[in-house]
């Protein structure tokens, strides 16, 4: 895929360790084929005596260095039978050619009671009961890992082909990468990696499963998708008993897992289970992302026959976006697993469901009432146990462990160090430690990249002719397309482009800013910065400067601003520039009311702690009204004129003002009591929609000197974004405020309102109302508002698969203004997001005391497009 188009996703999946990459001169070989004669691709091989292992290639050959001795292999696939071979290996390579016979399962004799319950639901009530128990079994565990990963275009947009064959990319040369790591979990949620050595050549895009090596199954999420061990798995899949197999002394019951309706959100395929252990054994299961397929094999074995651990993974994705179709896969190996088991949980358990053994249940709830300790002792006072003694034991157990925790609201810890010699091995170096043979694309990507190495090497000793002589420095065109130069020691000079802030208004007609930043950052970590802007609107024919100095310092900063400066009448911007230039000039709509300002403010900005932080700003302003200079635009409709540049309001009927002096002062407070963070690179990072957010707000104006303005003010607001129940995710905007004192206010100290009356609406879909005109309803009297969304994982159009498997969610919202003019103003819509993968299209009507007054269309951007970008 070429490095113009960015395949920008979540990958659903959970990869764990692989193999051993000690160098020895003897080893095993062979292939492994199925009894009919065919390859088994990445097939595995498990050495049992010193439990480590690696795969066959898509070729189904092997080749694994081993020092001298005696090993117990065990060779693997799922669907066939397990072969077990004794081979002595001393000198050379001892050729081991296996050939696996087809899996016999076979359906048990299984009591069908009342209602018919397939078995398989007593199987996963089981699993699922002991998901948590396994997620805890082990204090920590150290493995040593080989991740091989490839990947190809298989096609393009027929307008971009002859670029992309000029860039050197096509179907027969692939992406290919390896890395070898280390590897280290300590519970309950620190995971460390140790890159010993890593090569790649091409972009993966991506597509590397490598930060998912710290999921699990045995979660209740893994990535975007509900896992069929989740809790609340019943609520997203129904299960098929499809038979039970015997393989190396253990049975295990195969699964077919099977969504109720089928999406971006869930599994679908196979999964074996251990009998009376409950623990995954193997799996076979696929999912989608934004119309991406990812299939996903893994298959674990006993490590020291107490903890069933991956030991193989086989990851594949093939898709298309944005008639970009492709294809990546990837593999990884386990070897030297190191465990330390979790001493409370060194127990037998035998759990009873309670669905199908209820008198024996109904016994063992009351001996273990009797129990006084109600975690440990109960763990260990008997070998039986009720699922749902199970799940609360397994909380409560969590709770003791988080009230232990010495880092508080910290889900997980993931730490990554780069050896310095990582990307320095050679391929005589991976030529020699390799687990898993090349296949025929991978040695032709390698080839590529080692010649492309080559040419760098020769470049750089001078054997061949540089592209580019010296640096590059400033080019007379930067003043109009912006550039950023380094001018000394941590410090730099940005030109931020005039051209991205052209635009038009009734009052200035084009305008445009220009602006510049001067930005140092000093050893102890304290920022400056000094960024002055010049603005200039054609029409009003007037040159507008202000400047801005920051000193940013520990979690604190300071801001020094003042000049001359245009801004809109509502202070939160309820209309963007360019939204309202193209509006203006093309439909003669005038929404954006704005007024100059001359002013002085100080602004400090202290973050307490990652939950609270506080802002004060005081300001001292001369506040001049503007009016419209020009009447230009591009389509002149005969019966349609520009608006006055004072809006019109139902309390006010005279919203123009008298240029006057105004000394304002804000307090605001925000907090996220309960917000959770993951450490990353021992760098904190918050975890969205972890806790709402609460912002409380006190503003007044004080008539000191020449001031006029006098009057207090408080505000408050709650937002948050949580999952409700199995069926989608609710978003929420809730506030209110009024007016303590007003002795003196204009209309722009009124209560402003996130209104919209373009056919273009915010990404953040609580953020502002869709049909709501900007100022009709501003007061200087008490408010109320709630704006609200709920995205449904199936509703109308989502019902269907082919909408599903294109990531179309459906949602409808409410909004709501209650003011003493506003008459109970409510909105009330239905949207179709993700169209295409980027795009929301929603339809809304707005009510007046229940009464129709007005509807309309909305064009968006995916609603919460940032998530599903996001990859932390």
């Amino acid at each position: 895929m070429p490095n113009c188009i960015t395949l920008k996703r979540s990958v659903l999946f959970f990869l764990l360790l692989a193999s051993s990459f000690t160098t020895y001169s003897q080893g095993i070989k062979g292939t492994i084929k199925s009894s009919s004669g065919e390859p088994l691709p990445f097939a595995t091989i498990y050495v049992r005596n010193i439990e480590t292992g690696t795969t066959s290639n898509d070729s189904g050959y092997f080749e694994y260095p081993l020092p001298a001795g005696k090993y117990d292999l065990v060779f693997q696939y799922l669907g066939y039978k397990s072969v077990v071979k004794f081979i002595e290996v001393s000198k050379g390579f001892s050729e081991v050619n296996i050939q696996l016979q087809p899996q016999t399962i076979v359906l048990r004799d299984v009591e069908i009671r009342a209602g018919k319950e397939d078995p398989a639901y007593t199987i996963m009530r089981k699993a699922i009961a002991k998901a948590k128990f396994h997620q805890q079994q082990l204090d920590s565990y150290e493995a040593e890992v080989y991740i091989k990963g490839s990947g190809r275009l298989i096609d393009s947009p027929f307008f971009l082909r002859k670029t992309i064959a000029k860039e050197g990319v096509d179907s027969t040369t692939a992406f290919v990468t390896e890395s070898i790591t280390k590897v280290k979990y300590s519970r309950p949620n620190v995971y460390e990696e140790e890159v010993i050595s890593i090569r790649s050549n091409g972009e993966d895009n991506n597509t590397s499963p490598m930060e998912y090596l710290k999921g699990s199954f045995y979660e209740s999420k893994l990535g975007n998708a509900i896992s069929p061990l989740s809790p609340k798995a019943f609520g997203y899949y129904r299960f098929e008993y499809l038979g039970t197999y015997k393989d190396q002394d253990y049975e295990f019951s195969k699964i077919r897992v099977i969504p109720r309706s089928k999406g971006d959100d869930v599994f679908e395929g196979e999964i074996s289970i251990v009998e009376e252990y409950w623990s995954i054994h193997s799996l076979n299961l696929k999912t989608s992302y934004l119309g991406i397929e990812f299939n996903i094999n893994q298959i674990y074995n006993p490590i020291q026959n107490k903890v069933w651990l991956p030991i193989s993974h086989q990851f594949d994705v093939e898709g298309t976006f944005f008639g970009f179709e492709f294809e990546y896969d990837y593999l990884a190996t386990v070897s030297n697993y190191q465990i330390e088991l979790n001493k409370d949980l060194d127990v037998e358990l035998v759990v009873i469901d309670e669905k199908v053994d209820k008198e024996l249940a109904a016994k063992l709830e009351a001996q273990n009432k009797n129990v006084q300790n109600e975690t440990l002792a109960k763990m260990t006072s008997g070998k039986e146990m009720t699922r749902k003694e199970m799940r609360k034991l397994m909380r409560e157990y969590e709770k003791m462990e988080m009230e232990e925790d010495t880092i508080p609201d910290v889900q997980y810890i993931n730490n990554v160090i780069i050896d310095s010699l990582a990307y320095k091995k050679d391929s005589s170096f991976w030529q020699s430690v390799r687990p898993v043979p090349l296949s025929d694309y991978e040695i032709k990507g390698y080839h590529k990249m080692d010649s492309m190495a080559l040419v760098d090497k020769r470049e750089a000793e001078g054997d061949t002719i540089k592209t580019k002589q010296g640096k590059e420095g400033f080019k007379i065109y930067d003043l109009a397309l912006g550039n950023t130069y380094k001018i000394g020691e941590r410090a730099h000079l940005e030109i931020v482009s005039p051209l991205q802030s052209l635009n038009f208004n009734t009052v200035e007609g084009y305008n445009f800013n220009y602006e510049l930043s001067f930005t140092k950052t000093f050893e102890n970590k304290h920022w400056l910065e000094i960024a002055p802007l010049v603005r200039y609107g054609f029409s009003i024919e007037q040159f507008q400067s202000k400047l801005k100095t920051t000193y940013k310092f520990n979690d604190k900063s300071i801001s020094l601003e003042g000049g001359r400066h245009v801004y809109q009448i509502n202070p939160d911007q309820p209309i963007y520039p360019i939204v309202n230039s193209l509006v203006t000039l093309m439909l003669e709509d005038n929404y954006m009311k704005i007024y100059q300002k001359e002013f002085l403010s100080l602004k400090y900005n202290h973050k307490i702690s990652d939950k609270y932080r506080v802002n004060v700003i005081a300001e001292y302003a001369n506040r001049l009204p503007m009016t419209n200079r020009t009447s230009h635009t591009w389509f002149n409709k005969k019966d349609h004129e520009y608006t006055p540049n004072t809006p019109a309001n139902v309390e006010l009927p005279n919203t123009s003002f008298m240029a006057h002096h105004a000394f304002l002062t804000t307090v605001k407070v925000s907090m996220k009591p309960w917000q959770k963070y993951y450490i990353k690179n021992k760098e904190r990072r918050a975890i969205t929609h972890s806790s709402p957010e609460v912002t409380l707000s006190y503003d007044n104006a004080l008539p000191v000197a020449d001031a006029e303005i006098s009057f207090h003010r408080w505000t408050a607001d709650i937002r948050h974004s949580l999952d409700v129940g199995i069926r989608g995710r609710l978003s929420f905007r809730v506030g209110g405020g009024g007016f303590l004192a007003k002795d003196s206010v204009t209309f722009l100290d009124y209560n402003h309102f996130m209104g919209n009356r373009t056919p273009v609406q915010d990404i953040d879909v609580v953020k502002s109302y869709r049909l709501l005109p900007y100022y009709n309803f501003s007061t200087d009297d008490a408010y109320f508002t709630l704006l609200t969304h709920y995205q449904f994982r199936k509703l109308f159009f989502s019902r269907f698969k082919f909408a599903r498997k294109r990531g179309v969610r459906e949602s409808v919202f409410v909004n709501y203004l209650g003011t003493n003019s506003a008459l109970n103003y409510t909105e009330a819509g239905y949207s179709i997001d993700n169209i295409f993968r980027l795009f929301r299209l929603e339809g809304v009507a707005a009510f007046q005391d229940g009464e129709y007054v007005d509807w309309g269309i909305r064009f968006g951007v995916a609603a919460f497009l940032e998530e599903m970008f996001n990859f932390d």
